[in-house]
């Protein structure tokens, strides 16, 4: 029998930034077990280049990844996703799509690193950062036994690691 592969959304206000790196980890490290998406509720239209820049020092390809909305995957086309997790506050709060196939949903919340103000080495640090929170919370959700877990339990176990 063949392991599922989970459907990830990864949802933030303009998907320039955290939801974009949040994509590219996923699908770097989950090894084709997950595949990750990302969306935002009011899309910029363009990925923040030092997004690109960090997942290139990370060893994870640059390409790819654009700037677009949630719509997307809330059409009746669209992958159906077993876990949506907001990364930025704002989204966390506004009224999200209602998804197909009732996924689970978590808030990964962490600060927005597009809107640091500094010298690029500095900003460069700030996108690592969040890169590495984002890297850590990815690893935890994955080592979870999600094909033995209910679906209770790993709900409580992805809310907790938002919360870490």
């Amino acid at each position: 029998m063949n392991p599922k592969t989970w459907q990830v959304l990864f949802v933030c206000t303009g998907n320039s930034a955290r939801s974009i790196l949040a994509e590219g980890l996923m699908n770097h490290l989950g090894g084709g077990r997950f595949v990750a998406h990302s969306a935002g509720s009011s899309p910029r239209g363009t990925v923040h280049p030092q997004a690109l820049a960090t997942l290139r020092a990370l060893g994870i390809a640059d390409t790819g990844y654009r700037s677009k909305s949630w719509g997307e995957f809330a059409s009746a086309d669209a992958p159906r996703l077993d876990f949506v997790f907001t990364v930025c506050d704002s989204a966390a709060g506004e009224a999200c799509p209602v998804w197909p196939g009732q996924p689970m949903t978590a808030h990964w919340g962490m600060p927005d690193p597009a809107q640091f103000q500094g010298s690029e080495e500095e900003t460069a640090r700030v996108f690592m950062d969040a890169a590495v929170t984002l890297k850590r919370r990815i690893e935890l959700m994955m080592a979870l036994p999600l094909e033995s877990l209910q679906r209770l339990a790993i709900q409580q176990d992805i809310d907790a690691i938002g919360k870490a």
